[in-house]
């Protein structure tokens, strides 16, 4: 190393640590955390939650583990928009209500994104009841969250779920739990 590059080096260091302090001085720890976990849509999410009996905190904390608040987000697999929702599980909701209107060019659109996505945290609530069953069903679907309920590998009581064969799914579950607790500490 030459001494010229260490000093750059020093000098870059310095910046970063003056300007973190400048950062993190103008306001306190939990804005810092607020700023990571926001509540974006909050008129929509408080009141699809409130409609579909679900707590603000889940709803944001699939939002963020599913689309980090990108409206025009479509995952690799075809899920589209806020929670990250499959064309068929939107059609599906459609039909289970009688809504001819919608279609899935619709899905984009935050309030019927939101709208939909809460519907299908509703339905997982009322089959499931610990957050990580419910986390898993929405990210693997509940078929599959059904055959793991059954089989003594993966549950104790055919109700909770010890352990998560997907690893995608168990990593899902784990950032759901996560932000969940996040965002029940920072708004509760």
């Amino acid at each position: 190393m030459t001494k010229h590059w260490k000093r750059g080096l020093a000098l870059m260091l310095a910046l970063v640590i003056s300007m973190s302090v400048v950062l993190f001085s103008g306001c306190g720890f939990s804005d810092w955390e607020k700023y990571q976990y926001p509540r974006e849509y909050s008129d929509i999410v408080s009141q699809e939650a409130r409609d579909n009996g679900l707590e603000e905190a889940l709803v944001y904390a699939v939002i963020k583990a599913e689309s980090n608040f990108d409206a025009d987000a479509v995952s690799r697999v075809g899920a589209v928009g806020l929670m990250q929702l499959m064309p068929d599980t939107f059609r599906w909701m459609l039909y289970r209500e009688g809504n001819t209107e919608l279609t899935t060019d619709d899905m984009t659109d935050p309030a019927i994104n939101i709208r939909y996505g809460c519907h299908y945290l509703a339905y997982l609530s009322s089959k499931y009841t610990a957050l990580k069953t419910i986390a898993a069903a929405y990210n693997a679907g509940d078929g599959a969250v059904d055959g793991w309920l059954e089989d003594p590998s993966y549950s104790d009581d055919g109700v909770n779920l010890k352990e998560i064969p997907y690893p995608e799914t168990a990593s899902y579950a784990e950032k759901i739990e996560k932000n969940y607790a996040k965002y029940k500490e920072l708004y509760s």
